[in-house]
């Protein structure tokens, strides 16, 4: 999809480039944009933070999947996996090759042993260790909140809406790790699941 230089910091055009080529599996190209405009609202509620960690992170973290059976996917994620290893290994192929991308574009003012710490235990380590680690974390939960994300797993499992919305709210809001994290997402939510319950309750109180 076509990214307007508006759309992210000028520093990051350079890794969105280089990394495009290993997002194109699981739509992960798109999961990437929209978490990176949650890590922008995470990081307003966060001034504190360094967005020269998060935003660089957000971008790469998600690499390693490209080098992942693509057939195999959808058995590493969701609340019972049964190959836990493959996302360990996607975090493992990720730190390879977002290394040699910022290695090779040096990008001014990044801590590039920092981004890297992120990237390798984005997902398999529930708790932060930085402040970074905790948005850049919430960021990539909360995409699976929004429509896309509903989407999304809804054919990884060949599950309806309802369903994911449901596992989303049982499973997935309790691991946030900020409080804005977690309200984007319980909105995000929220909206889904009123999206989906509306017509049928309008319907429902006109034949009352």
């Amino acid at each position: 999809m076509p990214v307007s230089p508006v759309t992210l910091v000028p520093r990051d055009l350079p890794l969105w480039q280089a990394a495009r080529p290993y997002l194109d599996v699981r739509s992960n190209d798109v999961h990437t944009l929209i978490s990176y405009a949650i890590a922008r609202a995470l990081l307003a509620e966060h001034p504190g933070v360094a967005e020269s960690i998060v935003l660089p992170a957000i971008l790469l973290h998600d690499v390693g999947w490209k080098r992942i059976d693509p057939a195999l996917m959808a058995d590493a994620v969701g609340p019972n996996p049964t190959r836990r290893e493959l996302v360990r290994s996607h975090e493992i192929h990720g730190v390879e090759i977002a290394g040699e991308i910022l290695r090779r574009h040096r990008p001014v003012g990044v801590d590039i042993d920092a981004v890297l710490a992120i990237i390798d235990r984005h997902d398999t380590m529930k708790e932060a260790s930085s402040p970074e680690d905790a948005l850049v974390k919430d960021a990539d939960k909360a995409w699976r909140c929004t429509p896309h994300g509903i989407e999304t797993i809804c054919g990884w499992f060949a599950s309806g809406p309802a369903e994911i919305i449901a596992m989303l709210e049982d499973f997935v809001l309790p691991q946030f790790l900020t409080a804005p994290g977690r309200a984007m997402a319980r909105a995000s939510l929220a909206v889904a699941r009123a999206t989906r319950e509306a017509p049928a309750y309008l319907e429902e109180i006109q034949n009352v």
